[in-house]
């Protein structure tokens, strides 16, 4: 039955892997024109053994994914119905949750989201709505990207609405014709390299605003195969596995010596500092102390102070280095 107003809970896991979005909105209609009020928001970050299970399930086979599947439907829902709890959500028309995307080929006829098994909403406790992508590709769509007509209710007065997540993807009017594409891999990217770096993600675009385009390496990623077809068009972790990280290969080598300069260099910056803070120190108080005293041997055996002192900073240091 059609209604005015609806309160949702939308749930969210995307390929960058940052962890699980849940929102509770306020849906309301009057005149024709839709707007909407976040009550409570949360991204739920993902416990590190689900992480690394996530990254590498593009490759599993079959029967793995078949496990993983049940196992993140009953993972998904118990977070779901935590959030439900926490917030005292109760007066819901609908849980409306996207699962994650594991397995993404529309030129094949297949996508996969895992979480979407009806058993999620044993966990949650009321309707759940989900599985959204797969029908649209069975029928011969893309399947994604998954918001366009969220776009054009929700947010009629922009040309576009643009989407920079574990892919990046448009959507806009075309002759009364809401039209959505993905454009390129984003953070699926952008994250692998940072995590070889140590950092979860790149934090407000430091580590690439620090450096220079690679023009030839550009060129070479801008002539892939994906970007010369017409939309529609979507992307899976395939493609980023198979055709943007085989064409970055080359960079690997300066990325391990950037890893190798970052980790190392810290360590040797901060000793090499406080070695000479010490002796600028060391130097200072001996030498007073053996003006004061009349005797240079004061300040030697000061110095042999501060040595010891700076030994046993570098063993500290080089104990964690190597242990992690």
């Amino acid at each position: 039955m059609f209604k005015n107003s609806y309160n949702v809970v939308g749930v969210m896991s995307g390929t960058s892997l940052d962890g699980i979005d849940l929102a509770y909105i306020h849906f309301t209609i009057d005149n024709g024109k839709w707007s909407f009020k976040i009550d409570q928001c949360e991204t739920i970050p993902y416990p590190i053994e689900w992480l690394n299970k996530l990254k590498i399930a593009v490759g599993f086979s079959k029967e793995e994914l078949i496990e993983l599947n049940q196992n993140y439907t009953a993972f998904l829902g118990e977070t779901i119905r935590s959030f439900l709890d926490k917030n005292w959500i109760t007066d819901l028309d609908a849980v409306c949750s996207h699962g994650h995307t594991i397995l993404h080929q529309p030129q094949n006829g297949f996508t996969l989201q895992i979480g979407n098994l009806p058993e999620i909403a044993q966990f949650v406790g009321t309707t759940v709505v989900c599985d959204f992508r797969v029908q649209d590709v069975q029928l011969g769509g893309q399947g994604a990207p998954l918001v366009p007509i969220g776009d054009r209710i929700l947010f009629p007065d922009f040309d576009y609405c643009l989407n920079l997540g574990g892919f990046s993807n448009v959507s806009f009017e075309n002759d009364g014709k809401r039209i959505a594409f993905d454009i390129s891999p984003v953070n699926t990217v952008l994250n692998f390299y940072a995590n070889q770096l140590g950092f979860e993600y790149d934090d407000q675009g430091a580590i690439a605003r620090s450096g220079k385009i690679d023009k030839e390496l550009l060129s070479v990623l801008n002539a892939l195969d994906f970007y010369q077809k017409p939309f529609p068009k979507s992307l899976g972790f395939e493609f980023v596995k198979a055709s943007a990280y085989a064409k970055i290969v080359n960079c690997v080598t300066n990325i391990s010596a950037l890893i190798v300069f970052t980790k190392e260099g810290n360590y040797i910056l901060s000793l090499a500092i406080l070695m000479a803070v010490f002796n600028i120190i060391g130097s200072f108080i001996g030498s007073s102390l053996a003006l004061k005293k009349g005797n240079g041997f004061v300040r030697i055996i000061f110095l042999i102070i501060v040595s010891i002192m700076i030994l046993k900073y570098g063993y500290d240091v080089l104990k964690v280095y190597f242990t992690g």
